[in-house]
């Protein structure tokens, strides 16, 4: 049994003394501990290591305390199982020196074995649950099916990733097959993270705000859909849109146990968009972690106050920011902790 189950409590929809939290990218880049590991080892041997991974997985924990714990790793390890070769060039982000832009291109592209292809993934999972010690939940997690296209046929990053959309509206057959490849891929990978002991899972759309109501729709949510449906039995999934309120009232019949939300949908008009029954987790700016740590806790309680204690999980409305002082990502932690209704 797990010691601290507010983050599991939250997701059931049971009454909690406060809310649990955690915070995206909370493993990672504005921590000292983890830029000691940064200089002596590039970003997918970190990835690709079980001891590295497990390890930089549970700093945040060690020094904060979150109520849940997200395993260390990247959303495109998926197109790299799938046979897409992907980079991490210093300075530029993620790159992808071949990416998909026609139906030949389709033919390299497989639904691979995951254990063969992302089993250190799985041993990475296995080393973090024995360091956890049963103390609070894992969090398994994967890019969302649109997300994984945009940059596998962008290439690299973008601002609008306008190839990406061209693609898919020029050629949505080719669009669509690939689309259903990583589907099938990505829930496949995470079956396989809930066999290794992930106490939930959550679906990162960063990109579904670059898409219209209708497009969304068609070439992102039916694939999340996809994979609420293959693994809402096994455990339980949380989906998160970013700058995608619109599509809240669907997603909130979507048998997710959870829904993130940006900062840019207020916690009254997020309640309203979901119709009060389901948990939401969110929605703080991570650039406002720059504010005093006084103010921080002020907005902190604020925020839980209009979310309401209950159905609701503290984070941010995206990942922490490299540069966010120590000091500021503690009051964001302990806010959440010292919180009392009224």
């Amino acid at each position: 049994m797990i010691k601290n189950d507010l983050f599991l409590k939250a997701l059931r929809g049971e009454t909690v003394e406060r809310p649990p939290v955690w915070m995206m990218r909370q493993a990672g880049r504005y921590l000292p501990e983890f830029q000691e590991i940064k200089q002596k080892y590039d970003f997918f041997t970190r990835c690709q290591t079980p001891e590295l991974a497990s390890e930089i997985t549970v700093q945040p924990i060690r020094r904060y305390g979150m109520d849940a714990a997200i395993l260390f790793s990247d959303i495109l390890v998926i197109p790299q199982a799938m046979n897409i070769h992907v980079e991490m060039k210093p300075g530029v982000g993620p790159w992808l020196p071949d990416p998909i832009r026609a139906a030949k291109d389709l033919e390299r592209v497989i639904v691979p074995d995951i254990n063969e292809t992302l089993g250190y993934v799985m041993d990475a999972i296995k080393m973090t649950k024995e360091k956890l010690n049963n103390e609070i939940p894992l969090i398994g997690f994967a890019g969302s099916p649109w997300t994984i296209l945009c940059y596998c046929v962008q290439g690299q990053g973008s601002k609008n990733f306008d190839i990406a959309k061209q693609f898919c509206f020029t050629k949505p057959t080719e669009a669509h097959q690939l689309l259903q490849k990583i589907t099938d891929t990505t829930i496949l990978y995470l079956k396989e993270k809930v066999k290794s002991g992930v106490n939930a899972v959550q679906v990162f759309d960063s990109w579904g705000g670059m898409l219209s109501p209708s497009d969304y729709q068609e070439f992102s949510w039916k694939y999340i859909q996809q994979i609420i449906d293959a693994l809402k039995d096994e455990t339980h999934v949380i989906a998160f849109g970013k700058g995608c309120w619109f599509a809240l009232d669907v997603m909130s019949k979507s048998g997710a146990s959870a829904l993130g939300v940006d900062w840019t949908c207020s916690p009254k008009n997020a309640r309203y968009l979901t119709g009060g029954k389901i948990t939401l987790q969110g929605n703080f700016d991570p650039t406002r972690l720059f504010s005093p740590p006084s103010e921080i806790k002020k907005m902190v309680k604020k925020m839980i106050d209009e979310f309401g204690k209950d159905r609701y999980i503290v984070n941010l409305g995206h990942g922490i920011l490299p540069n966010i002082p120590l000091e500021n990502a503690g009051a964001f932690i302990e806010a959440v902790k010292e919180y009392r209704v009224g």
